[in-house]
């Protein structure tokens, strides 16, 4: 990732090879573009200020910019433009800087006074930049993209440094969950998903904890082994803890942690398989919180518990019919095997009300049935706690990750209740997302607690403004902001 900076310098004589500047629709056209005396070429080349028209301007003799190119960027109507929005410009143009080996950009003038502008324009830039190519075996000719970048702004020049330095830790973060998705699930099975939080924690100071199949078995946590049962790569739990705040009760954190879903017993067809390696992209952006918040540091305690199977089908495999018992003691029947997510959040669920935390939130790829109800681009919320739940909402709302709360009915409760155990782990055809928030509130006892399906937003299919196709590390710049700003209260 590139390295960035921040200035308080006019933009036209901020040095770099490019210079970004927004433009929008209107007789002002934006911060800077008049500076450099090139609001008259923009409107020359018939441009309105309109989203997505973009015009590069290279330097030339006499012009009043000191950067060698100024990229005008068509940023629509003032009035309407938000933090949200200036990602997301940044992001859509992110890659056509690759060629440039340093870029600056002004767009937090926008919001004067603002520091959450700076932070979300290096989340734009770094984020709408990455790339995940490390299985290419030949490499194009390509420019790798810019390897410094300067952040103009108007704020105290130590508060801008601090909010460019929150939005790197951030965006690599990110980054990082995004290539723990991507790469194939043959080289990210359960043990070097732990692997890979062991070497985090070591290297950002957390303390950490990998459980091994035997101490799972001695443990208790069945479900875990249950959906493991399948395959020849054993199952883990990674436990991990950030202390910030003394002895204050911490707020706990589980993702899903599927390596790969086949369905088991109950196997998918093969184009469903096709991107499966992202069913950990839950633990995945656990894991990538917990990074963010030892390097952030604030002034707060989490803790994590995050478990990690694989679902294959199998000699030893969990049949439909088979009875699970979970941490804790609670049994549930199995009548699907491919709604396996459930059953080892259960388990990671019930350990950490052990714990006795002041709230727990998960994020799981859990159901198609919110992917239906929501879309692709929308988180679904639901919990015991609306208080919480609109707390994570409205953090997701600050970074631009979009949050639904949808209800947690508890007369669909009838639609798990098992004859043979404590619950069953699949409902009717119908409220899919949400039977399966009420099983994992059957492990959580009285703990706030909000579950985010991440089913859609945690893997694009198609590029976006701020990535390719691929993993996209929601929502970690969710729990990142809710968790700071649980630091202050």
């Amino acid at each position: 990732m590139a390295q960035f900076s921040y200035s308080t310098e006019s933009p036209a004589k901020v040095k770099a090879d490019v210079v970004v500047l927004p433009v929008f629709k209107g007789p002002d056209p934006g911060p800077g573009v008049k500076d450099t005396g090139l609001d008259r070429a923009y409107a020359a080349a018939k441009l309105t200020g309109k989203t997505g028209e973009n015009l590069l301007v290279p330097k030339r003799s006499g012009d009043r910019f000191a950067a060698g190119a100024v990229l005008l960027v068509g940023a629509g109507e003032r009035k309407e433009f938000t933090v949200t929005a200036l990602r997301k410009a940044l992001g859509r143009v992110a890659p056509s800087l690759a060629r440039f080996g340093s870029v600056a950009t002004a767009f937090p003038l926008v919001f004067p006074g603002d520091a959450e502008a700076a932070q979300a324009a290096v989340e734009g830039l770094a984020l709408g930049a990455y790339r995940f190519d490390r299985y290419k075996t030949k490499k194009d000719d390509a420019p790798k993209g810019f390897s410094k970048a300067v952040i103009v702004g108007d704020v105290v020049a130590k508060t801008g440094r601090d909010a460019v330095a929150r939005g790197e830790v951030i965006a690599e973060a990110v980054a990082w969950a995004r290539d723990l998705v991507n790469t194939p699930a043959g080289d990210m099975p359960p043990a070097q998903i732990a692997r890979e939080a062991q070497k985090m924690a070591k290297a950002v100071g957390l303390t950490c904890k990998v459980w091994s199949e035997a101490e799972l078995k001695k443990g208790g946590f069945g479900g875990i082994l249950g959906v493991g049962a399948g395959s020849v790569n054993p199952p883990r739990m990674i436990e991990l803890s950030y202390k910030g705040a003394g002895n204050r009760a911490p707020i706990a954190l589980t993702g899903k942690g599927i390596a790969f879903d086949s369905g088991g017993l109950s196997i998918k067809d093969a184009k469903s398989m096709e991107t499966m390696k992202d069913d950990m992209g839950g633990a995945a952006s656990i894991l990538a919180t917990m990074k963010s918040i030892a390097l952030l540091r604030p002034k707060v305690n989490v803790i994590a518990a995050i478990p990690c199977s694989e679902n294959m089908p199998g000699g030893s495999a969990t049949k439909p019919g088979d009875i699970l018992r979970h941490r804790g003691g609670k049994t549930s029947e199995v009548l699907n095997t491919d709604a396996e997510g459930r059953l080892i959040l259960a388990d990671s669920l019930a350990y950490l009300t052990e714990k006795k935390p002041k709230a727990i939130i998960d994020a799981a790829t859990l159901t198609g049935a919110c992917m239906v109800a929501l879309g692709a681009d929308i988180t679904g919320a639901m919990g015991n706690d609306d208080e919480l739940i609109a707390g994570v909402r409205a953090a997701g709302q600050a970074v631009g990750e979009q949050i639904w709360q949808l209800p947690l009915w508890k007369d669909y409760k009838q639609h798990i209740e098992s004859s043979v155990a404590d619950v069953k782990n699949i409902g009717n055809r119908y409220g899919g997302a949400i039977t399966a928030a009420l099983f994992l509130e059957e492990f959580v006892g009285d703990t706030p607690w909000v579950h985010l399906d991440i089913a859609g937003p945690a893997f694009a299919e198609q590029p976006n403004d701020l990535g390719p196709r691929g993993g996209t590390g929601v929502p970690v710049r969710t729990l990142v902001s809710f968790l700071m700003d649980g630091s202050t209260k």
